[in-house]
């Protein structure tokens, strides 16, 4: 089977494996596409938390977006943690430079474990300039909270914050409701034009650890193969939510979920 799409993720490198660079490499391999990275940073963690953030600097980021997209222009891009005001100016700078279109950004903020991934101001900017670039935003609840200041415990609250976000200059807007106390998971798709709900039966679990990494990923993967951003959007979450069904319990903290749950192995590699 050879890769349908190329797909650049430009995020941090998480070490267990569960979430960031990995998570996505392995999310967009397992849905049949092409994985390329621009690395923003190197952490130590693992499944109970983040020991320590190395920042790769904003010069090298951009070396390695503009010239891996010299060689292999990508279809879409997935954007994960970006730390730093010089880092997210940097990456403005390139992708204003490579012009794709398709461009998938997940606001990471605070890490699994409760540690905090991006400064203050750097939250500012992303919401000054980032999220204009960008075709459709992915937060979760927390972090809606954070880029919106909307406390967010219902549906409507989840519909208010994404509508924020559009006055703020998102084209599309996915918040993930898993944060909230409820039986059925509730995801809220919201644009100009339109509002959806994705919903699906919430599987009780600590083992969540990638889920947002994973289905911005997966999102950016359907998207670059053709499919409308409300269709990736449904596809993305059937993805992870199987994946979480599917977790192979790695781990004493928050383990990672199943990436491979799409692969079957071809008789002759058995």
């Amino acid at each position: 089977m050879k890769p349908k799409t190329k797909i650049l993720i430009i995020a941090g490198s998480d070490s267990s494996g569960g979430a960031g660079i990995q998570a996505d490499i392995k999310t967009v391999t397992a849905l049949g596409s092409y994985a390329m990275t621009a690395i923003t940073a190197v952490t130590s963690q693992n499944t109970t938390g983040v020991k320590s953030i190395e920042s790769i600097s904003p010069i090298e980021i951009s070396k390695q977006i503009e010239f891996t997209s010299k060689d292999i222009k990508p279809d879409a891009i997935k954007i994960g943690m970006l730390h730093s005001t010089k880092v997210i100016n940097a990456v403005l700078k390139s992708l204003n430079k490579i012009k794709v279109k398709k461009i998938i950004l997940d606001p990471v903020m605070v890490a699994k474990g409760g540690t905090k991934l991006i400064d203050n101001h750097s939250i500012r900017i992303l919401k000054s300039k980032l999220i204009k670039k960008a075709t459709l935003i992915t937060p979760n609840i927390p972090e809606a909270e954070i880029l919106t200041k909307v406390k967010i415990s219902s549906l409507d609250d989840m519909i208010r914050a994404a509508r924020i976000l559009i006055s703020l200059g998102s084209k599309n807007v996915l918040i993930k409701g898993g944060h909230l106390k409820s039986r059925i998971m509730q995801d809220i798709f919201l644009n100009k034009n339109e509002i959806s709900t994705f919903k699906n039966k919430k599987i009780h679990t600590k083992n969540t650890h990638g889920t947002g990494c994973t289905l911005s990923s997966a999102i950016a993967t359907y998207y670059s193969c053709g499919k409308t951003l409300k269709k990736s959007c449904e596809m993305a979450i059937k993805y992870v939510n199987h994946s979480i069904g599917t977790g192979p319990g790695y781990g004493k903290g928050h383990g990672p979920i199943n990436h491979l749950s799409t692969i079957n192995i071809n008789k002759k590699f058995k």
